[in-house]
């Protein structure tokens, strides 16, 4: 799809979640240099001021910041209202984190605010702008899931539940959404070096970077309903999607207890 249709398709405004940061920041980036107007959606209104900027003396974007914490209603109703007048043709729900190590030691205030993140404000929001782009019958949504979604991920058991809630969400409302022009895309990525491994505690050796993770899910969008971004994504879901689920769930608890090794033996990063 060329850049003026893509425009006229997902265009003129797309919001974007978690934009000040990681995944978020490269696809504000990316959708900036084809021409899109932006809503920055994250909690650092210090951060999306500056990006704001950034992308005006850059691209000449035209953006709205919205600063908002979608991890309670009051947030969700900020970006609602926020967005209520202006022609949204795309939705980037980038906004989420993971957290790492035995489930039974987890900090359940956590453990429920990342699950309010990656689940309940992906819902709310594809409910929302959903039934706006159904209207305007055209636009497109991306949400963010992973490989650790096809399975479960012992050492990250409820971070790779909610992820396989997301890819799950992705596929049906593909579906349910194409008889009106709208395409949902579920961006499947593997390791990504951002900021998600140390709010997690993982460490992570090889990784995609975050504009891969964009460039790969903006030039798939309409044309797939998932995509696993970069090489190391393809080689690790392709070399595990043959196995069966148990034997996929054994080989990433030992992927995973190299990641988190050093909650138990204090090693550093």
């Amino acid at each position: 799809m060329n850049q003026r249709r893509f425009i006229d398709k997902y265009g003129p405004w797309a919001v974007v979640t978690d934009a000040s940061d990681g995944i978020g920041l490269a696809f504000s980036e990316e959708l900036a240099a084809i021409g899109l107007n932006l809503v920055l959606v994250a909690r650092r209104a210090d951060r999306l001021y500056a990006l704001s900027s950034d992308l005006r003396s850059k691209y000449g974007t035209e953006t709205l910041v919205v600063p908002a914490d979608l991890s309670n209603p009051e947030g969700l109703a900020t970006v609602d209202e926020a967005t209520a007048d202006l022609d949204v043709g795309l939705l980037v729900a980038a906004a989420g984190y993971g957290t790492s190590g035995p489930l039974l030691g987890a900090n359940l205030t956590r453990e429920r605010n990342m699950l309010e993140v990656n689940c309940f404000a992906v819902l709310q929001q594809v409910v929302v702008f959903g039934n706006r782009l159904t209207r305007r019958r055209r636009g497109g949504i991306i949400l963010m899931s992973s490989l650790v979604g096809w399975q479960g991920v012992p050492q990250s058991a409820h971070y790779a539940a909610t992820k396989a809630y997301v890819q799950s969400l992705a596929e049906a409302l593909r579906f349910e959404l194409k008889p009106q022009g709208v395409d949902v895309l579920a961006s499947a990525p593997g390791p990504v070096h951002s900021g998600f491994a140390a709010r997690a505690d993982m460490r992570m050796g090889a990784a995609a970077t975050p504009a891969s993770v964009a460039k790969a899910s903006i030039i798939a969008l309409g044309r797939k309903g998932t995509v696993l971004p970069g090489g190391l994504t393809k080689l690790l879901t392709y070399s595990l999607l043959p196995l069966p689920r148990s034997i996929r769930t054994i080989i990433l608890a030992k992927v995973m207890g190299g990641m988190t090794k050093h909650q138990t033996t204090g090693a550093t990063a």
